[in-house]
């Protein structure tokens, strides 16, 4: 028997067992999650720091801000291949993450930007009860 098809039919039962999410428990244990990503609020202000390093076109990331979620969708591509692995800590791939916000946040005050393989996204505190998806263009911060 295929010891992968066996596993998705333990999991079928501990998720009947358990409830439907019991997985959903262990994802950041077994698979981490990337990018990974800081969050800081004040009362009507937020920070995100977002890790994504080796980003070489920032067409490739795309974020989403709707209402009180945050969207994040990409690529982490360290673009290294040659040898054989001896150590793989930094995580790459294809990427899309839903992140729910402690608040609403404004359409009209979204600023995002891209240094040394981090994106900061500042957003502000949303008072009216509208809501609409927009997408978020990012802008590449010079060294000073």
């Amino acid at each position: 028997m295929d010891p992968f098809k066996q596993m998705g039919e333990w999991r079928k039962n501990l998720d009947n067992f358990f409830g439907d999410n019991f997985w959903n428990e262990f994802d950041g244990i077994i698979k981490p999650t990337i990018p990974q990503v800081n969050m800081y609020h004040t009362e009507n202000e937020m920070m995100c720091i977002v890790n994504v390093p080796g980003l070489n076109d920032l067409d490739q990331l795309n974020i989403y801000i709707d209402y009180a979620t945050l969207e994040l969708r990409g690529t982490i591509d360290l673009e290294h291949v040659s040898g054989n692995v001896f150590k793989e800590e930094i995580l790459q791939g294809v990427f899309e993450r839903e992140i729910s916000l402690p608040f609403p946040v404004r359409a009209d005050k979204i600023k995002a930007t891209y240094k040394n393989g981090l994106v900061f996204i500042q957003l502000h505190r949303l008072i009216s009860e509208t809501s609409r998806r927009n997408k978020v263009n990012v802008r590449l911060l010079e060294d000073a």
